[in-house]
């Protein structure tokens, strides 16, 4: 390759990187897998040592991958947060150490008196975590390592995150602590979102790292407080003199567990590169049995004196890497591929598989998730296909070997008709979910319909598997939702007898009664929620049993009334104008109403005080003094309305620190902007 080829290829692999990180990063959305995305960095990286005067300043190997949003306000870093080089075999492993070992200048023979801390690598969102004297303050997001985004409001709905450090007799507490950490998605709380999202017709995530950046940046830590986050601390910076920094990496996470904050236990403080190698061969299989997700490790120089002396490059630290496992992958064929009905209609293709072992378990089956993706992998029954786990977790095929199709192999014809109640299928316009309209007809819908009402976060009906439910409907006890309340001991009993052993029959038909009469009672949230509204999941029933306070209103609502409602929009607010719409839905509502079912929420704030903001739109940007969302609760609750984005129908614009694009746009439409002082005078008029 000579020059100019090569700086074709340099030009071309820096707008492939740019875009892959902007879906990334800041969408959530990738593109690309992480193997692919390292195989184009890494051929940058090469191309830029072979041909040094092509390298430039704004290469991406020459900063730290992500942007902030402005959707969020922005903070600055005390201390930098910078990326970390991959090594992606042991070779490099071993050349990583050899430049510690020159940075040092050390001979061969010192090489295994350095010691390392080996912890498992975490695939998260990066956060940075400010304490002021002992209480949390503010955390953001990394950024583009100097600038973060102000996710303070979200982080706070954490459970593993203490708003208070403790103090102990070896770790007082600083003036000021800066502390580095993962937030992430458990693997159980992926698979469970996953679900309900594909249930109700929406995009899923690709990983859990995208559901974890996904649900940090929600604009309602509402709902990021419902997808169940958690957190590892793994860094301690003191930014201040009032307490000496650790001289050790293992001293620092000491300290910080002692503080109460959460330390990952599965790490190794190890002599020599050897046993480096070892702890990473341990994890390989082991990994998959964690309740989150990992897909390498990282390895520090344990002797912190020694990280100023080796330094970094603009893009990461010379004293640790990133060893990343290779994407585990294998070949199988498809045997079938049948389709499936959910609760919403949504027809999914399934291809089933031979079984094969895959990241530490048999998979025999992959979604195809819908007619486009067959078309785009070109998918045959008999074909054989790689498959791996989508962020270790779920199958998903990747490709095609074409060159071992079999002859015979027929191009897909996706069914026109519901492969359960053979109603004609249909295609809703600027979706790619092809459904079953035959919605209270159609067995597959009645029976998914019933198993997502009764489940924990809808009406909670313990006892009520999906055993049961299939019991009850074949023997025709019920057929609806609103017929779990007519159940009887006689008709329960004469089912739970095919399922359980004859003396539990009772205990069981009693217990199960009960708790579907408790179920009356359940949150007006979750009698949404219990509704299957396609687009309507646990967290946007939230935020439509706080707009509205009863089923009767939120029928009453248009689709106008609905999209200006924060989190809502023009697509949710259409699906529930037309689930309502249609007389099986009302008329189940009537039933439950019948049954004694609550409908309704805590008596509306909204009464309770005056009109005062009545018809006027705010938007608010920035990071306010106040909880945002108790400053949108008083506006609601005024008569006022909240958006997302400023228009010509936006009447304030809410300014804190640090503004977003927003406030500039406005200036520009010439937007009465107000701080927080003036928001108090307007509610006292």
């Amino acid at each position: 390759m000579n020059l100019n080829q090569a700086r074709e290829r340099i030009d071309e692999l820096k707008r492939q990187i740019e875009h892959y990180n902007f879906c990334y990063y800041v969408l959530d959305r990738p593109e690309v897998s992480d193997a692919q995305f390292d195989q184009l960095y890494r051929e940058l990286q090469i191309l830029e040592e072979k041909f040094p005067e092509l390298l430039t300043s704004d290469s991406p190997t020459q900063k730290v991958s992500g942007l902030p949003s402005t959707e969020f306000g922005a903070v600055r870093h005390r201390v930098p947060m910078m990326s970390l080089a991959n090594a992606m075999s042991f070779e490099e492993l071993d050349k990583w150490q050899e430049r510690i070992m020159r940075g040092l200048d050390l001979d061969a023979t010192q090489a295994d008196k350095l010691s390392y801390v080996c912890e498992l690598k975490i695939d998260g969102l990066s956060i940075a975590l400010t304490y002021k004297k002992g209480k949390f303050i503010e955390g953001s997001t990394r950024g583009n390592g100097e600038v973060g985004e102000d996710v303070s409001l979200n982080l706070k709905t954490i459970a593993d995150l203490p708003q208070e450090l403790k103090a102990t007799k070896d770790y007082p507490i600083p003036e000021m602590l800066e502390v580095r950490g993962e937030v992430y998605m458990p693997v159980s709380g992926f698979a469970s979102l996953n679900k309900q999202l594909e249930e109700g017709g929406d995009a899923t995530f690709a990983n859990p790292r995208n559901a974890a950046a996904g649900s940090l940046r929600q604009k309602n830590p509402r709902v990021t407080a419902k997808r169940k986050l958690s957190l590892w601390t793994y860094f301690a910076y003191v930014t201040d003199k009032t307490l000496k920094e650790p001289a050790s990496h293992e001293e620092s996470m000491e300290m910080l567990a002692s503080y109460g904050l959460p330390v990952n236990k599965n790490r190794k403080r190890v002599k020599g590169i050897a046993a480096v190698k070892e702890f990473c061969q341990y994890w390989h299989d082991r990994r998959h049995q964690l309740d989150y997700q990992t897909d390498g490790v990282v390895v520090k120089l344990d002797d912190r004196r020694l990280w100023n002396q080796l330094g970094a490059t603009a893009h990461s630290p010379r004293w640790a890497v990133a060893f990343k496992y290779p994407p585990e992958e294998a070949d199988t064929v498809i045997e079938e591929i049948s389709y499936e009905v959910g609760r919403t209609g949504a027809v999914t293709p399934v291809a089933n598989l031979k079984p094969v072992h895959l990241a530490g378990t048999t998979v025999k089956r992959a979604s195809l998730h819908n007619q486009d993706q067959i078309k785009r992998l070109d998918v045959r029954v008999g074909d054989t296909i790689v498959v791996r786990k989508a962020g270790d977790i779920i199958p998903e095929i990747i490709s095609v070997r074409l060159n071992k199709r079999p002859k015979a192999a027929e191009v897909v014809v996706y069914p026109t008709k519901c492969p359960v109640c053979q109603a004609k299928l249909v295609k809703t316009e600027g979706e790619v979910v092809i459904r079953c309209p035959n919605a209270f007809g159609c067995p597959a819908q009645r029976r998914r319909r019933i198993e997502h009402f009764v489940s924990r976060d809808a009406m909670d009906i313990e006892g009520m598997g999906e055993a049961l439910v299939e019991q009850l409907l074949d023997a025709e006890s019920i057929a609806d939702p609103a017929d779990l309340y007519n159940l009887t001991e006689k008709k329960l009993s004469i089912v739970e007898s095919m399922l359980t052993k004859e003396g539990a029959v009772k205990k069981n038909v009693l217990t199960v009664l009960a708790n579907i009469e408790s179920s009356k009672n359940r949150p007006f949230a979750s009698f949404v929620y219990s509704l299957g509204i396609p687009h309507v999941g646990s967290s946007v029933a939230e935020l439509l049993a706080e707009r509205f306070v009863s089923i009767d209103e939120l029928m009453k609502a248009t689709v106008e009334e609905l999209a200006e409602t924060e989190g809502i929009g023009q697509k949710i607010g259409e699906s529930i104008v037309n689930y309502f719409a249609q007389e099986s839905s009302r008329n189940l509502i009537k039933r439950l109403k019948a049954a004694g079912v609550k409908m309704e929420g805590v008596a509306s704030e909204r009464q309770k005080l005056s009109n005062r903001l009545a018809g006027q739109i705010f938007v608010i940007t920035g990071t306010l003094s106040q909880d945002r969302d108790g400053i949108e609760r008083l506006i609601k609750i005024n008569g006022g309305k909240t958006s997302s984005s400023v228009s010509k129908k936006t009447n304030y614009v809410l300014v804190g620190a640090n503004p977003g694009s927003k406030l500039a746009r406005a200036q520009e439409l010439g937007i009465t902007v107000i701080d927080e002082a003036a928001f108090k005078n307007l509610l006292s008029e």
